[in-house]
């Protein structure tokens, strides 16, 4: 049988991991959201920037993470394109090289604030993979870099590049960073299914670390903290209705952490399934509260 030289068209597409744009997309419609710009003259500007967020840079860290995890994925995950040759030699670093590179081309188009977003979300992922830095070693600073460039530096790019190119106003940054540290715990639920391979390659997950159940319970604490400070702050802002709904997905989730906790390996699918959307949403009702105050 012929040796693959080349990929895929599946294989392209499977690297990229559509299904993981979503959640910085949203983060940047929130930012666009919660900047009070008006949509209608805006836009292209939002599109472009939807398009960065998914498509272009969090496909560009899911290409990096998989060429320099191809190793862990051999244990783990041998059915992903690298391991199981769909994506010969050394095209999967090509194709994280050549993401960058256009990732970079698109931001031009969204000012200096938008591609100083991107450039910084860009290093993010090398560093989180690439070594020596690979931050993935720690489940700790790992899972952080993610949710503050995945939720927090998106929320942030959508709100400045909708107020043309000014500082967002410091309740929508406030809001970016708890919801970016709530993500942290979103992040561990990803590692759940990899303890075998992580812990033979050496890389200390919190799963790793703290053994699965302890980590379940950091991830929901992390999830539900910064959730619960959104509460007070709506509330202190004058927003009780958005801080009501907000509480009200806290505690739908609540529900579903205790199934998580009681067989976090087997569940942690499940709650990244009906849990998050729970999370993200009340990203989108405090971005609205924002909107609302003015």
């Amino acid at each position: 049988m012929a040796v693959r030289t080349i990929p895929t068209l599946s294989a392209f597409t499977e690297l990229l991991k559509p299904i993981t744009w979503f959640p910085p997309m949203w983060a940047f419609a929130c930012g666009v959201v919660a900047s009070g710009a008006q949509l209608a003259t805006h836009w292209p500007l939002a599109l472009l920037g939807v398009l960065l967020a998914g498509p272009m840079v969090c496909a560009t860290s899911q290409a990096v993470n998989d060429w320099f995890d191809r190793h862990v994925d051999a244990i783990n995950e041998p059915h992903r394109p690298i391991p199981s040759g769909r994506m010969p030699g050394r095209w999967g670093l090509y194709v994280a090289i050549a993401w960058t590179v256009l990732s970079l081309l698109v931001a031009t188009g969204l000012g200096i604030w938008g591609f100083a977003a991107a450039a910084l979300g860009l290093v993010l992922a090398w560093a989180y993979s690439m070594p020596p830095v690979r931050l993935k070693q720690n489940g700790w600073w790992g899972n952080l870099a993610c949710g503050l460039s995945y939720e927090g530096l998106a929320w942030i790019t959508g709100a400045a590049v909708m107020a043309g190119g000014a500082v967002p106003e410091a309740r929508s940054l406030l809001l970016a960073f708890l919801y970016s540290i709530g993500a942290h715990g979103i992040m561990t639920l990803n590692d759940f299914k990899a303890i075998e391979g992580d812990s033979r390659m050496g890389i200390r997950s919190l799963p790793v670390q703290l053994g699965p159940d302890r980590a379940a319970r950091v991830a929901c604490w992390v999830m539900a903290v910064p959730q619960i400070i959104v509460v007070i702050l709506l509330v202190q802002w004058g927003a009780p209705v958005s801080a009501v709904s907000v509480a009200a997905l806290i505690a739908a989730q609540a529900v579903l952490m205790r199934r998580l906790i009681a067989a976090p390996i087997q569940q942690a699918l499940f709650y990244s399934g009906f849990g998050v959307p729970l999370y993200v949403s009340g990203m989108m009702v405090s971005a609205f509260a924002l909107r609302g105050l003015g």
